[in-house]
């Protein structure tokens, strides 16, 4: 039996009009949610994650306690566990499945939240890179629900260059011989294996290479740490699931959608919740200079930049001490 629960919604109108059909929405629930209801946490899913990778966030020693939080951790279109290219039905299956925007992630998420959960109160939305963008998501389309909000290595709307960046990946992985659009009979596993290896290079910082820090995460050289990133993405991910959540990411902006139509300074300056806005400034990809800008349209936002040569990695958990106890100490802050 597996270890998590499923939200049926049916048939999807998307932002795009199309419709994702039989939509369901992977999530798994942590502690207790109280009388009052109103020590909900989400922690969506980031982009090669899932609610276990999550559970890393999570501990009774942590900030995320699940014995004074409820805390859902749902799974992002696109995983494989929720609706995603790898696990849909023929007519949407593969090539053929639907582009969905964080939009339509947030949609959904609320709809399981108030529908399904019965919650009209969020103490706090959080997650790392595709997971905090999210919450910047969740607060620009429902401000009147989330009480406060702590994205890390993430942002608002994807840079131009965070674009390029993920062309980058995303042909390393379509020049496979077996891609085939899409459409391949078997993995491309030699295009699966180039998305990691290219991957690698942005994950962590020039500094992270230069003091070796690879070995302190057990590698005993940086062939061994590109070998490992190629077997995961090989071994664990279909490519279609890989390159629709690009195609999400790269279509990142919280000022899409009917509410805002567009106007991204607008959806920053409708955003009601409390914010801690948590960057690295050696991350490659998601730049410190895009959450200052931010910042300045957030009415009750903190910037609080961080150091760490793990460049985006430093979130990931088990990597740097120095984070962990920084992002620890910021959830507290939202959530006393």
């Amino acid at each position: 039996m597996k270890d998590f629960n499923k939200f049926e919604l049916g048939n999807i109108k998307l932002l795009s009009g199309k419709i994702l059909k039989s939509a369901k929405l992977v999530y798994k629930t942590y502690g207790t949610l109280n009388k009052k209801k109103s020590n909900v946490v989400i922690l969506p899913t980031f982009y090669t994650g899932t609610h276990v990778r999550n559970e890393g966030f999570i501990g009774k020693n942590r900030a995320l306690n699940p014995n004074k939080y409820f805390i859902i951790s749902i799974n992002m279109f696109g995983n494989g566990l929720s609706s995603s290219p790898s696990n849909s039905k023929k007519n949407q299956q593969g090539s053929k499945f639907p582009t969905v925007t964080l939009w339509d992630n947030i949609n959904c998420q609320h709809k399981l939240i108030t529908e399904k959960l019965k919650i009209k109160t969020i103490a706090l939305v959080t997650g790392w890179s595709m997971a905090g963008c999210q919450s910047y998501q969740w607060a620009a389309q429902y401000p009147e629900m989330v009480k406060s909000i702590l994205p890390f290595c993430a942002s608002s709307k994807t840079s131009i260059h965070n674009h390029v960046f993920l062309e980058g990946v995303k042909s390393a992985l379509t020049a496979d011989k077996n891609w085939n659009g899409g459409n391949y009979k078997k993995q491309p596993i030699a295009g699966l294996k180039a998305f990691g290896r290219v991957y690698a290079g942005w994950a962590f910082s020039q500094d992270f290479y230069r003091k070796k820090l690879y070995k302190k995460i057990g590698y005993k050289d940086v062939e061994s740490l590109l070998k490992d990133w190629e077997n995961d993405h090989a071994k664990n991910w279909d490519a279609n699931d890989l390159l629709h959540k690009l195609k999400t990411w790269q279509l990142n902006d919280i000022s899409k959608g009917p509410i805002y139509k567009n106007n991204y300074i607008k959806a920053l300056k409708s955003i009601r919740a409390k914010t801690i806005l948590m960057p690295c400034n050696q991350d490659l990809y998601f730049r410190t200079e895009d959450n200052q800008i931010e910042q300045q349209y957030i009415s009750r936002s903190k910037f609080k930049p961080i150091d760490s040569s793990f460049g985006h990695c430093a979130a990931n958990p088990g990597n740097d001490k120095n984070f962990q106890d920084k992002l620890d100490k910021n959830i507290k802050d939202l959530l006393n």
